[in-house]
């Protein structure tokens, strides 16, 4: 009961929370409603749609690669002033991305705009684990990214009926005005009191001997933050950080092709895709506003454990819905999703920060990184797989891939103590 208590967020920290999740839910949107405008974009720029779909890679490729970097550099300088400076420029890319005349300079606007918005996310989960403690981390993080990807599954709806309403033009300009004014949400907000003593602490911490960085990379920041990633990466967490490979390669790659699947197989147009994926959305939000509560009872591994077993759900349901032609098992199939990967993803971020406290921005940044490099890649299979059996083997394979990380899993957690004993110590 006591472990209830400690676990239940202030009002403060609560509106800490919504605000940064709000940040994340604008930077999600920003990047999945362009989906289904896609042939819109590619009819007033005058190219091909399969030519316009490079927007879609060029936010994402920054967006992911740029996480461990953004976060390196909210631990440097502050997390909440880097969060002012991404989010600014993320609503100045979006409003750009408006006005743009030709398909190169539209690239080159997404581009900038993913640069900016690739350290919401996990600036924003750092910031979060130090405004709340150990003790809330898990649900503070689930709740923080169940409102982000909520933004992803609603924009994949809400992307298709705003272009076709107003033009594809006036929904990115729609999606500038929301982040201005989450941007303006931010100075609600105060750097935590005690941030710089623990980077102090912790800088004084690793000049010693044993934390002595090799010669040059104190000279070489460069050096240093792959020396840094590698080191944490590949240490004795390595299991989180591979569990988060793994889950980016199949949760993220099934979503990404579901939408065609929709389309191709059970005969939706682009609006009714999006609208069953808005499921995934949808529970996504539940999915974050329980798991702190799942999290007290089952320890952060049994969080893992159920979210696992949803994504193998997902799977089973898109084989039904293959086999049937009906959209009716995707509906299952996107909450599914949506539910399993709040689940896995945010509990991941949470142990990531026990691999080096001193550098949770960098810690959580690598999560990021591996989930979104990991469901590019993900999204690359699956065409391959495609292309040799169709979508019974694409899921088939997916089902099977999911159902191993699951038994997998456990193994490779028993050795955080931080899996076995719920939300921390």
């Amino acid at each position: 009961m006591a472990g209830k208590d400690e676990a239940r967020l202030t009002p403060a920290q609560l509106h800490v929370v919504v605000t940064l999740g709000f940040c994340g839910l604008v930077s999600a949107a920003d990047n999945w409603f362009v989906s289904p405008a896609l042939p819109s974009i590619a009819h007033t720029l005058a190219v091909a749609p399969t030519a316009a779909a490079v927007v879609l890679t060029a936010y994402l490729l920054p967006y992911g690669a740029l996480q461990p970097v953004c976060g390196r550099l909210g631990d440097g300088v502050g997390r909440l002033r880097l969060l002012r400076i991404i989010v600014l420029g993320l609503c100045v890319g979006t409003f750009l991305c408006a006005v743009v005349p030709s398909l190169e300079f539209l690239v080159a606007a997404r581009i900038v705009t993913g640069c900016f918005a690739a350290g919401i996310i996990s600036v924003s989960q750092a910031f979060v684990g130090d405004v709340v403690g150990p003790r809330s981390r898990a649900g503070a993080v689930g709740i923080l990214m169940g409102i982000t990807f909520t933004g992803q599954g609603l924009s994949a709806g809400l992307g298709g009926i705003l272009t076709d309403l107003v033009g594809w033009r006036a929904a990115f300009a729609a999606f500038g005005v929301l982040a201005a004014i989450a941007w303006l949400g931010l100075f609600t907000l105060r750097e935590p009191a005690h941030r710089g003593d623990e980077a102090a602490s912790s800088d004084a911490a690793t000049s010693g001997p044993e934390g002595a960085a090799p010669a040059g990379t104190k000279a070489n920041p460069v050096l240093a933050f792959f020396r840094d990633a590698l080191l944490i990466f590949l240490g004795p967490h390595r299991a989180v950080f591979l569990l988060a490979c793994s889950t980016g390669l199949l949760f993220l790659g099934v979503y990404g092709l579901m939408g065609t699947f929709l389309a191709e197989v059970c005969g939706l147009t682009p609006t009714q895709a999006g609208l069953v994926m808005m499921l995934y959305g949808v529970f996504c939000l539940i999915g974050g506003s329980v798991s702190g509560k799942l999290g007290v009872g089952r320890g952060l591994a049994g969080v893992i454990a159920i979210g696992e077993v949803a994504g193998v759900v997902s799977a089973a349901a898109l084989i039904l819905s293959t086999i049937t032609a009906s959209w009716v098992p995707s509906l299952v199939a996107a909450a599914c999703l949506g539910l399993g990967y709040i689940l896995v993803q945010p509990t991941l971020v949470t142990l990531s920060m026990e691999a080096d406290p001193s550098q949770a921005g960098l810690c959580t940044g690598l999560i990021g990184f591996a989930v979104f490099a990991f469901g590019g890649v993900g999204s690359a299979l699956g065409g391959v797989l495609l292309g040799a059996g169709g979508y019974l083997l694409l899921w088939g394979a997916a089902a099977c891939a999911l159902l191993l990380q699951r038994i997998a899993s456990p193994r490779a957690l028993a050795s955080e103590p931080a899996a076995r004993g719920g939300q921390g110590r």
